[in-house]
């Protein structure tokens, strides 16, 4: 089987792209505030529970990238945490898998 490389590479781009168009399309009708946008997300029980669906996934990665690049010693692969919490679940996750299968040297 080849590698999944490209394939995580994509998602996280993907990942990174198509929610940040919503984000901006948002902050732009509403205005840049994001108290507004957290007000947003808890809208209704549907909405908060998805926000704390996709909390808890990251918190649960964070430790994940964590505790993997304390016994691998691929300290690049941390950059997948800010990009989890700044972005999302949706790019950090494929990031990290992405840096997580770099060839060995």
């Amino acid at each position: 089987m080849k590698s999944l490389r490209p394939v995580y590479l994509l998602l996280a781009i993907w990942g990174a792209v198509h929610p940040m168009y919503y984000f901006i399309t948002w902050f732009m009708a509403e205005g840049f505030s994001l108290m507004a946008m957290v007000d947003a997300w808890h809208a209704n029980a549907a909405s908060s529970g998805l926000v704390w669906d996709l909390t808890i996934a990251a918190v649960t990665l964070t430790f994940w990238i964590l505790a993997e690049v304390a016994v691998r010693r691929n300290w690049e692969a941390l950059i997948a945490i800010p990009a989890t919490f700044c972005i999302g679940v949706s790019c950090g996750l494929p990031l990290y898998l992405f840096l997580r299968t770099k060839p060995l040297e």
